[in-house]
């Protein structure tokens, strides 16, 4: 197989095809190196081919190891000249080595066969008029299998070639000859590929194992003399029975010996585990094993039980104290003591910063999931969590109101660090759950901080930060600080739903959302029967909630108050519950939302003018969105959509409407090259510039180029 392979390289290499279309003289000294170097690869210790000849009819050449001869001219030339034109289709042919050797060493005579590869040429046509032949002498084939040349020996290979011949044999008169001749005389009838049978060759009983190669057709047979095979098995047998006959004894002796001693420990075991009047009572001695055996595995599937249940009742409680720590329900002095009672102690004892990471999964509409499937979702992604993060890096993730939350760590004290490995966490959990479930999901996470008794606020600012998928849609990684100006929610609750709904509509500058959601607020407070003066309470405590959020946001009562009065008085002179709905609207949320609207659309404007920035100082490289999001330190996704939310345009098409104009400022301004145009505005090639122009202006640029010089 491998000569094949070598030589169907040397036929179909260059060299070789542009040597058979021409005549080779002593002059192409050049080109008769080159074929020499390509045969010459072909011929090494592991394929035993010997010489390697390539014959050229046509042009009346002929090359060998020994040098370039007139075709014509060669002894054998009628021979070889049969081999090109013959009909046989046969590869592998057995041939005289004078054929080959004759004129260039006269020391072969002890080789009489070798056997030769063909490649005819040319090999897609009818008519041949070269070859190349690649030849094994039989006598390396016979060192390749390790023969001993005896004919009379016991266990001997032979092989058949596809006609019938004998390639290899121990008697090497015998190669050239039909199989018949070596005694193989129904050789013909042998119909399948792999076979045994048992015959008779030189007058012996000999065991024939063969198989029949698909690659060349030949049959390979190993032959083993039956006598060889029985005339020591007797001698084996007897061997066989004395050692088994010993081993025999020697184990009765040993049993007999260990079972003296045996009895004493088994009877204190019985007696200890208090089985020793059960087993005499029933005076079965032979049981007392089966006894044993009983009462230790009942101990240890009772000792089993206890531990599978004190696992499951354990890790209940770890989980479900993890979830009183997020929900602000244990003490912050006894959140450390808690998480390290339940096998956490070692992550925080390295852990310098730390965040929570809030995941939840997005709608489900229009994929192939229904409703039904949301919790085994959640479970599926719970479980990723698990796998996607290493233990050493998180805790255990736990489900609290449909979120998906985790803490995670690490030992780093470097901020930009570890929020860059944060986002990359982030982006590769979004990802890998998009491949396996065909989800979106949002992650929002905590601002860092690096006290595990803050666990509480964490989780508050995580949940804050998923609320902005209202702003920026799906699929969206979302950090509590774009939004909080790097300050820490405070952990105040609210005790009703709409009050909720209310202050998240604020918080999210929604003016059309927060405005029928006080209405409903006000209908849901006095519609209840009270004193008129017990309407004072809820009206204080949503006054009291809305200061609240102004204070977190950082907004100064001067701001939205400017009069000497506290608004605590103002509103408790009013009477009327219309007036006191108009009152919060004009005098509280309306301006609160007024100053928090032009705070995000200040911060979102500038993280989009420093994106246009770098797309300005950067247009003539690769530039990328997440190379943006890399130096601003914000996760691809969220500059994705703040960018779109200001400038209605994605980053790369106005990326690619920033190149254009560059484009043609150069191509009115200056005779740079169009080629380098493209080049620099970072085209794989000037066609595909040339065709983003024309879709973008409708003309070529060069025909741009012509009509601005023309103005």
């Amino acid at each position: 197989m491998t000569v094949n392979q070598t030589l169907n390289q040397v036929i179909h290499s260059t060299v070789f095809q542009k040597a058979m279309k021409q005549k080779l003289t002593e002059n192409d000294f050049a080109l008769y190196n080159d074929l020499q170097n390509e045969i010459r690869y072909m011929q090494s210790f592991d394929t035993k081919v010997e010489d390697v000849i390539l014959m050229n009819e046509r042009y009346n050449w002929m090359v060998k190891n020994s040098g370039l001869y007139p075709f014509e001219q060669y002894a054998h030339y009628a021979e070889l000249s049969g081999l090109i034109h013959s009909s046989d289709n046969t590869d592998w042919i057995l041939t005289p080595t004078t054929w080959f050797y004759s004129e260039e060493n006269t020391n072969m005579a002890s080789c009489e066969y070798s056997i030769s590869l063909i490649k005819k040429w040319p090999s897609a046509g009818l008519e041949h008029y070269g070859a190349a032949i690649a030849n094994i002498p039989v006598c390396d084939l016979q060192q390749l299998v390790q023969l001993d040349g005896e004919s009379n020996a016991s266990d001997s290979i032979i092989i058949i070639d596809s006609k019938g011949l004998l390639l290899l044999h121990p008697d090497a008169k015998l190669i050239g000859h039909l199989a018949a001749d070596a005694g193989l005389a129904d050789f013909g009838d042998w119909n399948t590929a792999d076979g045994q049978l048992r015959m008779k060759l030189n007058g012996s009983n000999f065991a024939i194992t063969y198989h029949r190669s698909d690659l060349n057709n030949w049959t390979y047979l190993s032959a083993t003399s039956i006598s060889s095979l029985t005339s020591e098995s007797k001698k084996i047998g007897m061997y066989t029975a004395t050692v088994c006959f010993l081993m025999l004894i020697i184990s009765i002796v040993v049993a007999w010996l260990s079972s003296r001693r045996m009895y004493s420990p088994i009877e204190r075991l019985l007696t200890q585990l208090r089985l020793r009047s059960n087993v005499v009572s029933s005076g079965r001695r032979a049981n007392e094993f089966q006894v044993i055996g009983e009462q230790m595995q009942h101990l240890f599937q009772s000792n089993e039980r206890l531990q599978d249940e004190a696992n499951r009742h354990l890790k209940q409680v770890k989980l479900f104290d993890l979830m009183r720590a997020y929900q602000g329900a244990i003490k912050q002095s006894d959140v450390a003591e808690r998480l390290i009672r339940f096998g956490y102690g070692l992550q925080l004892s390295y852990w310098k910063t730390m965040v929570v990471m809030n995941v939840q999964i997005d709608s489900i509409d229009g994929t192939r999931y229904k409703k039904s499937d949301m919790e085994l979702l959640q479970f599926a992604v719970h479980n990723m969590l698990q796998e996607l993060i290493p233990v050493d890096d998180r805790l255990d993730p736990v489900f609290i109101d449909g979120t998906i939350v985790t803490l995670i760590g690490s030992e780093t004290e470097q901020l930009k660090l570890f929020k860059d490995n944060l986002n990359d966490l982030a982006v590769r959990v979004q990802e890998h759950i998009a491949t396996v479930l065909s989800l979106n999901i949002s992650i929002g996470h905590s601002l860092p901080f690096h006290s595990v008794s803050t666990i509480a606020v964490a989780y508050r600012e995580g949940l804050e930060a998923l609320k902005h998928r209202i702003h920026l849609g799906e699929g969206i990684i979302v950090p509590y600080e774009s939004f909080s100006s790097g300050k820490h929610y405070l952990n105040l609750t609210y005790p009703t739903h709409l009050e909720n709904e209310l202050i998240d509509a604020i918080k999210l500058t929604e003016p059309d959302k927060a405005k029928p959601l006080l209405n409903q607020l006000m209908r849901a407070i006095f519609t209840i029967e009270l004193p008129p003066q017990e309407y004072q309470i809820p009206m204080s405590r949503l006054l009291n909630n809305l200061l609240i959020v102004m204070q977190e946001s950082g907004i100064s009562l001067k701001s939205i108050h400017q009069g000497n009065d506290s608004l605590f008085e103002e509103m408790l002179d009013l009477h009327i519950v219309a007036e006191i709905e108009d009152w919060f609207w004009t005098t509280v949320i309306k301006p609160i939302i007024g100053i928090l609207n032009d705070r995000q659309n200040t911060q979102y404007h500038n993280l989009s003018e420093k994106m246009i920035e770098l797309v300005r100082r950067y247009y003539d490289t690769d530039l990328t969105l997440e190379q943006c999001a890399a130096t601003l330190h914000y996760n691809a996704n969220y500059l994705s959509g703040v960018f779109r939310k200001e400038t209605n345009y994605s980053f790369s098409e106005y990326l690619a409407m920033y190149r254009l104009n560059m484009a043609k400022k150069w191509l009115a301004e200056t005779s740079m090259p169009i080629k380098d145009i493209a080049a620099k505005l970072q085209y794989n090639n000037p066609q595909n510039f040339i065709r983003s122009f024309r879709k973008a202006e409708g003309i070529t640029p060069g025909q741009y180029r012509e009509k601005h010089v023309a103005v």
